[in-house]
């Protein structure tokens, strides 16, 4: 029997091999990989197996089998959730802002899928960057103007166009559910509650009711000041609740979603999607349903992401609209960190087979979007540790999974932060761990003790092959030159016996076989009882057991049986 065999003996190290069976091309097995000649790189490894590095000191990851021709066009990509005034300081004023986020492209996406440099992510979601009061900028003041902290207009244009020279594509993260108390629409509000101006365009421009009525159950108000009247404000104070029933709200919603996508934004994600009617699924899908189609009338290939917080039963009503993000699998006690700690592989992919049959045709661009942590949620390396290795375990499974996975930016390298005893999210949005000197600071009211974060920074990491930040770039490498895991038909693989477990996905008429082993002990599997279809080659397999001295790394395909060392994942062409 032939065998195609990967053996490394290093931590962390992605190992990739070509099929030794004869006659086998790349393009016979669904392998978009392709050699671009390279004439002009340095060598891949030195005479000591090390990766060459740029004069960045960034190891320049380039083999073969990592290589690819295939233009990614769908919205099947990589996100990269970027926490605007937390990431890069270009001014010195310690507040990130969107000049520092252009002068990272380099480190998030250098153009070129085939450099062996840089993150390499498909797409940027930058929380709000509006004019408003707060570090988080979830309150907007005024949705036209660019937070002058953050920058100007021009800059957003021009990270817009840097963006598109690089095939990435840049959503806003737009709060339309609520907006600040110093907007104008609620300071018009308010001078027509207090004039008594029913008539006046915006007396009905929020959600509210007089005093002598009794407030609807499960909602919070606050009184209007200067009146006797009580306005909705269900998350605080200073974000009174739009009123959807008002036509003019709803246009004026339209209007500036519509402005961004003239400018030349991609998208958007939606905070706080499910609270458009508090309480009310039905009345906010049926909003949705509405909104989303009028942005398609302008960008057909619209990226457009709820954050429906909620369990599956409720995201599906909202998925005829638009993607929600997949709670079920994120954060400590999601599937992903239960599967990454050794647990059971088979489960997880019996999941997200369920996931994609329930959501399949509901909306022209329907796929699943995973993550394991974002601004409002406790940081992965929390729960699950570089040192153990399920920090790398878990961005093999959600990588390496369908549709459009979302990275929070640090996750990369580690980063920690939790709200803790302090109960302030401002531990979970902490500033960027550059290591050159950047100049971001962690955000007003941050309280995470110093002493408990990573010292493990993007400076420190990139030259290092075997780092976190080296599995991430890795990973999405391995995705790129593989588009049939992204985008291809999923059918989950049942194991017996066994927590390691996988999928095949097939586009285009072609399949491709991918295969984690949680575990901490080598695994041997056999592929015929679980597939009809032949493998003949590993593309690529990435992992090992980080708490062994010495991990090797293995994947080993003899005729159907895959033998893997512990703690990977391979993929099969």
């Amino acid at each position: 029997m032939k065998k195609s065999i990967i053996l490394l003996i290093a931590a962390v190290m992605l190992l990739t091999a070509l099929t030794s069976c004869k006659g086998v091309d790349p393009a016979d097995t669904g392998s978009t990989a392709t050699s671009s000649g390279g004439g002009d790189k340095q060598p891949v490894r030195d005479a000591t197996g090390k990766y060459a590095v740029d004069g960045k000191g960034e190891a320049i990851i380039a083999e073969a089998a990592y290589e690819t021709d295939y233009e990614v066009t769908d919205n099947a990509r990589v996100f990269y959730e970027i926490f605007v005034g937390s990431f890069s300081d270009s001014d010195g004023d310690g507040i990130g802002d969107l000049r520092g986020v252009i002068n990272r492209m380099d480190y998030l996406n250098d153009g070129d899928p085939n450099s062996g440099l840089s993150l390499g992510v498909e797409g940027i979601w930058l929380t709000p960057v509006f004019k408003s009061i707060s570090y988080h900028k979830y309150n907007v003041d005024d949705y036209y103007q660019i937070d002058p902290k953050f920058g100007t207009m021009d800059d957003l244009k021009e990270l817009v166009a840097l963006c598109h020279e690089r095939g990435v594509k840049l959503i806003l993260d737009l709060p339309i559910n609520h907006t600040g108390s110093l907007n104008p629409w609620f300071g018009s509000f308010t001078v027509a509650h207090r004039q008594g101006k029913t008539d006046d365009p915006y007396y009905d421009f929020y959600c509210w009711y007089p005093e002598g009525e009794t407030a609807p159950a499960g909602r919070t108000y606050a009184q209007l000041s200067g009146t006797t009247d009580y306005y909705e404000c269900n998350f605080s104070g200073d974000m009174p609740e739009l009123n959807f029933d008002n036509d003019a709200v709803r246009q004026a919603v339209l209007d500036v979603a519509k402005y961004y996508l003239d400018l030349g934004v991609d998208g958007f994600r939606f905070d706080a999607a499910k609270y458009v009617y508090f309480g009310d699924n039905a009345k906010s899908v049926e909003f949705w349903e509405w909104y989303i189609p009028e942005l398609r009338k302008i960008d057909p290939d619209l990226y457009a992401v709820a954050e429906v917080w909620d369990g599956d039963s409720v995201t599906g009503k909202y998925y005829p609209a638009l993607n929600c993000f997949d709670f079920t699998t994120s954060q400590a006690e999601g599937l992903i960190a239960a599967t990454a700690k050794k647990g059971d592989v088979n489960k997880f992919t019996a999941y997200v087979d369920k996931y994609l049959d329930n959501i399949a045709g509901t909306n022209s661009d329907a796929m699943i979007l995973q993550f394991i942590a974002n601004h409002d949620t406790d940081r992965a390396a929390g729960y699950l540790t570089v040192a153990s290795g399920t920090m790398h375990m878990a961005a093999n499974l959600y990588l390496l999974s369908p549709g459009s996975p979302f990275i929070y930016y640090g996750e990369e390298l580690g980063m920690r932060g939790s709200r803790g005893g302090a109960s302030t999210d401002a531990n979970r949005r902490l500033a960027m761990l550059w290591g050159d000197g950047d100049t971001v600071a962690d955000p007003t009211g941050a309280s995470y003790p110093a002493s408990s974060q990573t010292d493990q920074t993007a400076a420190k990491q990139i030259g290092d092959a075997s780092s976190l930040y080296s599995r991430y770039k890795q990973l999405i490498m391995i995705r790129k030159a593989n588009p049939e895991i992204a985008r291809g038909d999923y059918t989950a693989l049942d194991f017996t016996g066994t927590k390691a477990g996988g999928f095949v996905s097939t586009l285009d008429g072609r399949s491709v076989c991918v295969i984690h082993n949680t575990s901490g002990q080598p695994v041997t599997l056999d592929l015929s009882a679980v597939t009809d279809l032949a493998f003949t080659e590993v593309r690529a397999a990435i992992g090992g057991d980080l708490t062994d001295e010495d991990p090797r790394v293995y994947a080993e395909l003899d005729g159907t049986t895959l033998t893997l060392s512990p703690m990977t994942s391979a993929v099969l062409g």
